[in-house]
This record gives C-alpha cells, sequence and structure tokens, in this order.
C-alpha cells in the first residue's frame, strides 16, 4: 500500500509505502485527549514505510509515565500525525491525517474499551479488548 498525506495546514507532508502492520480503534482516556474527545483511529506501520516529505514536526513526550510514546505534530496548525513507540519499533500513524482516509478499509479491532465514553461507538462485529489484547 502506497499514500500520502499531511498536516490541516500542508506544512507537514508524508509518504507511506507499505502495508499496515495493525489497524485499530483505541479509546484511552490518552488518546480521548489527543483527539479531542473520540476514540483514536490509527493505523501501524513500519518505522522504514514511513518518511516526511515536507516539513519537519514537532515532538512531544510525556516525562511522567513509564512507557510513554512520542507524538509528533505539526509545528503550525498542531495536527497530530503519528505516534513513535520508545526504541521506534512502531509508527502509529493517525488515520484522519491521510489524503484518502477511505484506504483505512475497517478496524481489526477495539482496544481500551474500558475507558470508553458512551457516546463512542464501535461498529458491529469488530473484536473489542478491555485493555490490550493478550
Amino acid at each position: 500500500m502506497t499514500f500520502e498525506g499531511g498536516c490541516y495546514c500542508k506544512a507537514v507532508r508524508y509518504a507511506v509505502d507499505g502495508d499496515p502492520v495493525f489497524k485499530g480503534l483505541c479509546h484511552c482516556r490518552e488518546c480521548q485527549y489527543i483527539s479531542g474527545g473520540s476514540a483514536n483511529v490509527f493505523m501501524v506501520v513500519a518505522p522504514a514505510a514511513f518518511t516526511y516529505t515536507k516539513g519537519q514536526p514537532k515532538a512531544f513526550t510525556r516525562s511522567d509515565l513509564e512507557k510513554p510514546v512520542t507524538r509528533e505534530f505539526c509545528p503550525e496548525c498542531g495536527t497530530h500525525l503519528v505516534s513513535r513507540a520508545r526504541g521506534g519499533a512502531m509508527t502509529i500513524l493517525k488515520v484522519g491525517t491521510m489524503d484518502d482516509p477511505s484506504l483505512f478499509g475497517m478496524p481489526q479491532m477495539a482496544i481500551w474499551t474500558s475507558e470508553k465514553q458512551c457516546f463512542q461507538a464501535i461498529p458491529e462485529g469488530v473484536a473489542q479488548f478491555e485493555k490490550l489484547p493478550g
């Protein structure tokens, strides 16, 4: 799969050349902050498959968490683009930043449903896990 995307103001752009490793919905409280209230719709891609093609994001890592991710966002408009797991093992792409989000298709599962809000919907037939799957 090859696709492009970027931030709201188009100051930061990226390209992905590789199939997603995983597609999901995260309902954890941290993702609710980042998304503005809904579940985080994300796609995990291999770090080598993801490249910034225009501009450079700003990064933020919480210092009070045991295993924080680094969140990368546009320094101009603030659009959250990706999160990177500690150690660089995966790039977690925010689906709303894709030029064509329909390429996402359907999530494989919904995680952290124990923190889901009553107004957040999970599509029928999608596997659900109260936290992370075993």
